[in-house]
C-alpha cells in the first residue's frame, strides 16, 4: 500500500556511500536516504561527483549556478542510489572532478579553495530544484560543507522557505567546523550581517558551521547524549553558546547500522555463522581469530579487540602516549589476550607495534583489514572503545550484535547504547567508566575480567542482551520522519508537542541531561 502524505526529502552532502567516502558522514547519508526512500518517502541526494566516481548516469541537466561575482555553468548527472528508489544527482564541475581528493589529497591536505568549491555545492541546491520544478518539504543538510544551505533558506532563497521548504542541520563532528578567512565570504554571495544576526556582533573569520546552527530551522547530531554534552564548553568546540541558545530546536538521533553487512547469522566474513541461541559458536570463531592473530587457543583467557583510528580522539594518548604505560601494564599484568586494528598518527602506530614486538598476547595490524575487521567483532570477548568525546559510535553497535561486550567510556553514542549494571541490572550490555585516564580504563578492563572469570552467567546474559537490540536503520529513519513532520507542523502550529520519542530530545530538564560540568 502507498505511503499516505509521503514527504519530499532533499539531502546534501559532501559524500555519501557508494560514491565517496572519508568517514562515517558518508555511511550516515547513504543508509539514511536508502532507508527513507525504503519507507514511501520521494528522497533526492546532492552530492559532488569527485574525480574517478563510478557509476551509471542515466540523464544529465544543465544548470547555471550563481557564486561569488561569477556564474557557474554545471552539469548534475543523474542516477539511482543502490537498492532503493532514490534519485542521486552529481555535480560534475572542475572543482570536483579535476582533483583527487574530497577535502584534500597528498600533495594538499585541506584545499585552500574549499569555501568555493563547497559554497558551489550548496548553491547548486537551489538551481536543481527549479530545474526539476520540484519544492521539497525539507532540506536535509550534513557537516560543515553543506552548512550554507540554511544559510541561504534564510537569505538568498527566502522565497522557497516562505513556501514551506524548512531545513534540518546534521552535527556529525562539532570539531570540524569549515573556518575560512572573512575574504572568502564573497565567494558565497553572502553578506556579513547574514552570518551575524546580532548586530552588535563582530566576526573575524568565516565559521560555515557556526552559521548552519543560527539559521536553520532544526539542528540535530547523531545522539541524544551527543546532543546534550555540545552544549557545554567541555564538548561544544567554542559552539556551545550558539547550541544553547538553539536548545529548544536541538535532537539528537541515534546512527543505525547496517543489518545485512552487519549479521553473525549471516555474515560471509567469518568462518563460522552464529546467532543469540547459538552463542557456542562464537567460541569457534574466537579460536579462528587467535589463529589468525598468531595468539595461543585458549578459551579460557579473555580476548579485548579494537578496531580504531589510531588517534588521541580515540584513547590511544591514555593505552600508550608518552608519558602513559597503562597498555603495556595491562599486557604485563592481567591475564588476557589484546588484538588492535586501525591505522593513524604515525606516534601511535610507532608505539603499537613496539609493544606488539614486546608482548606474546598483543597483536597489532596497523593497515585496513575488512575481513579482520569482522573476524575482530565476531570472535572477541570483549570490545574497548575509551574515547574522549564519540559523537555516535559504530562499533559498539556492531559489538553488541555480534555478542561481542563492549567496554567504553560513558560518553555520546557510547553513553546512549551500551546500558551498565547501575542503569539497568536486567538489561546490562556492557560495561561503562567515566573518567578519561589510564587508571579508568586499566580499573575497567580489569572488572571485565573479573566478571569473565566469576560471573559467565552474567557474561552470557550481556551477550544476549546486547543482540536482541534493535540498531538498524529502519529505526533511525523513522525518528528522522518524526522529526521532518514536528518540523513542518510547526509551522502551522508553533506551539504543537515535540515529538514524544524521548530518542529524539535533547532538551531535557536540568539534573537529567547526564552532563557534567567540566
Amino acid at each position: 500500500m502507498p505511503l499516505q502524505n509521503p514527504l519530499k526529502i532533499l539531502m546534501v552532502s559532501s559524500e555519501a556511500v557508494p560514491f565517496a567516502k572519508s568517514g562515517g558522514l558518508a555511511d550516515m547519508v547513504g543508509s539514511l536516504t536508502k532507508h527513507l526512500s525504503g519507507l514511501g518517502h520521494d528522497v533526492k541526494l546532492l552530492l559532488p561527483c569527485y574525480k574517478g566516481i563510478e557509476y551509471e548516469k542515466k540523464e544529465t541537466i544543465h544548470l547555471t549556478v550563481n557564486v561569488g561575482f561569477h556564474s557557474a555553468d554545471i552539469t548534475c548527472s543523474t542516477t539511482t542510489l543502490p537498492g532503493s528508489e532514490a534519485s542521486v544527482y552529481l555535480i560534475e564541475h572542475p572543482f570536483f572532478t579535476d582533483r583527487e581528493g574530497i577535502y584534500g589529497n597528498h600533495d594538499e591536505e585541506f584545499f585552500a579553495d574549499n569555501a568555493k568549491r563547497f559554497a558551489l555545492l550548496s548553491r547548486t541546491v537551489f538551481s536543481l530544484v527549479r530545474a526539476l520544478d520540484w519544492q521539497p518539504d525539507i532540506i536535509h543538510s550534513h557537516d560543515w560543507p553543506t552548512a550554507l544551505v540554511p544559510i541561504y533558506l534564510r537569505t538568498l532563497e527566502k522565497d522557497l522557505g516562505d513556501r514551506g521548504t524548512i531545513s534540518l542541520f546534521t552535527i556529525h563532528n562539532i570539531g570540524y567546523q569549515g573556518i575560512f578567512s572573512l575574504h572568502d565570504l564573497h565567494y558565497t554571495r553572502l553578506r556579513v550581517k547574514d552570518m551575524c544576526p546580532k548586530d552588535e556582533e563582530h566576526i573575524d573569520q568565516l565559521n560555515l558551521l557556526r552559521g548552519g546552527i543560527r539559521c536553520a530551522d532544526y539542528v540535530n547530531t547523531v545522539s541524544p547524549q551527543y546532543a546534550r554534552e555540545i552544549r557545554t564548553p567541555r564538548f561544544g568546540h567554542g559552539l556551545e553558546k550558539e547550541l544553547e541558545e538553539r536548545r529548544e530546536d536541538l535532537f539528537g538521533i541515534l546512527n543505525g547500522i547496517d543489518t545485512e553487512i552487519w549479521n553473525p547469522e549471516t555474515d560471509p566474513l567469518l568462518p563460522l555463522k552464529f546467532s543469540r541461541n547459538s552463542l557456542e559458536k562464537k567460541q569457534q570463531v574466537k579460536n579462528a581469530l587467535q589463529k589468525r592473530a598468531g595468539l595461543p587457543l585458549n578459551s579460557d583467557v579473555p580476548l579485548i579487540g579494537m578496531v580504531s583510528r589510531l588517534v588521541e580522539q580515540k584513547g590511544f594518548l591514555e593505552l600508550c602516549g608518552p608519558e602513559e604505560t597503562s597498555l603495556q601494564q595491562i599486557l604485563a599484568e592481567m591475564k588476557c589476550q589484546f588484538i588492535i586494528l586501525g591505522t593513524g598518527e604515525q606516534w601511535c602506530e610507532e608505539a603499537l607495534r613496539a609493544l606488539d614486538a614486546k608482548f606474546a598476547n598483543l597483536y597489532v595490524n596497523t593497515g585496513f583489514d575488512e575481513e579482520l575487521a569482522h573476524l575482530i567483532e565476531g570472535g572477541s570477548d570483549f570490545f574497548l572503545m575509551p574515547s574522549r568525546y564519540e559523537p555516535c559510535g559504530l562499533n559498539q553497535m556492531y559489538s553488541l550484535r555480534y555478542g561481542t561486550i563492549p567496554i567504553v567510556r560513558r560518553t555520546g553514542g557510547l553513553a546512549d547504547t551500551v546500558i551498565g549494571q547501575t542503569e539497568n541490572p536486567s538489561a546490562e550490555n556492557g560495561l561503562l567508566f567515566n573518567d578519561m585516564s589510564g587508571e579508568a580504563i586499566r580499573s575497567a578492563i580489569a572488572e571485565a575480567l573479573r566478571i569473565y572469570r566469576e560471573e559467565p552467567e552474567r557474561i552470557q546474559r550481556m551477550r544476549t542482551n546486547g543482540m536482541a537490540g534493535d540498531f538498524s536503520w529502519d529505526h533511525s529513519a523513522q525518528r528522522y520522519v518524526e522529526l521532518y513532520r514536528y518540523g513542518l507542523r510547526r509551522r502551522h502550529i508553533p506551539d504543537c508537542d515535540r515529538p514524544l520519542n524521548t530518542e529524539t530530545r535533547s532538551s531535557f530538564p536540568d539534573g537529567e541531561s547526564g552532563v557534567q560540568s567540566p
